[in-house]
């Protein structure tokens, strides 16, 4: 458990509290990090970490989850002016992928809370998906998408992403960490290919019709981009 500030000083102390823990968590990993170790990088006295996380397990899980609303409001964001589900997967794939350059740490951490916090692992990758399955099956109604098992699917397109971003964004050619301030983009090609593939994944069966799959009358054109915003409400 962890405290909710009551001033707008406690708000931004608690703030830097996590964003230090992401950096020691990331650069030393769960085991070697201590609390007297964040509470040095935040630039705040030992006492005050009690004040607002129970102990190092309590600031984990919540570094696992900030980041897991970050990414998911960073896909959001950049999916809401989609015109059409194909449009909003490519600008949610390409603002994972910024995010991942940009916060490297969100690899480490959810691989250490593989370990260390399996319930929070969970939890990350539930939330993520939870959205994506509506977006998927508003879009089936559409006739945007083809006729499938939205879960499966939702899983395998988050596990595409994933793996992308781990191979050219995370790693470098030869299969290392690139410096800190380093990190590539996903080179276009790769991303093309990677759209492409997707795309006829998702694409309808030829001759389809809007709401061939039976599950509720069509949805009116542009309820796709609606059903990204709904990601938003599992991002609170």
């Amino acid at each position: 458990m962890s405290a909710v500030p009551r001033t707008a000083r406690g708000t931004r102390t608690r703030a830097k509290l996590l964003q230090a823990a992401e950096t020691v968590f990331a650069s030393v990993g769960y085991h070697e990090a201590s609390i007297v170790k964040i509470t040095e990088e935040a630039g705040v006295g030992l006492g005050t970490f009690y004040l607002y996380f129970e102990g190092k397990q309590a600031i984990f899980d919540e570094v696992v989850e900030d980041l897991n609303r970050r990414v998911r409001h960073a896909m959001t964001d950049a999916a809401r002016s989609a015109g059409t589900r194909l449009a909003a997967e490519r600008a949610g794939f390409r603002a994972f992928f910024k995010f991942t350059a940009d916060h490297p740490a969100l690899y480490r951490i959810i691989r250490q809370a593989e370990f260390v916090s399996p319930g929070a692992l969970r939890l990350h990758y539930t939330r993520i998906v939870n959205g994506y399955i509506e977006g998927l099956k508003a879009a089936q109604l559409s006739g945007e998408v083809r006729e499938m098992d939205p879960t499966v699917a939702a899983w395998a397109l988050m596990g595409i992403g994933e793996l992308i971003g781990m191979r050219w964004v995370l790693w470098d050619e030869e299969g290392a960490e690139p410096a800190q301030g380093a990190r590539p983009d996903v080179p276009e090609e790769v991303f093309e290919e990677m759209m492409q593939f997707i795309e006829r994944a998702l694409a309808p069966a030829p001759g389809a019709a809007p709401g061939a799959t039976g599950a509720a009358p069509s949805a009116a054109p542009g309820a796709a981009p609606r059903t990204i915003q709904a990601q938003e409400g599992t991002a609170q």
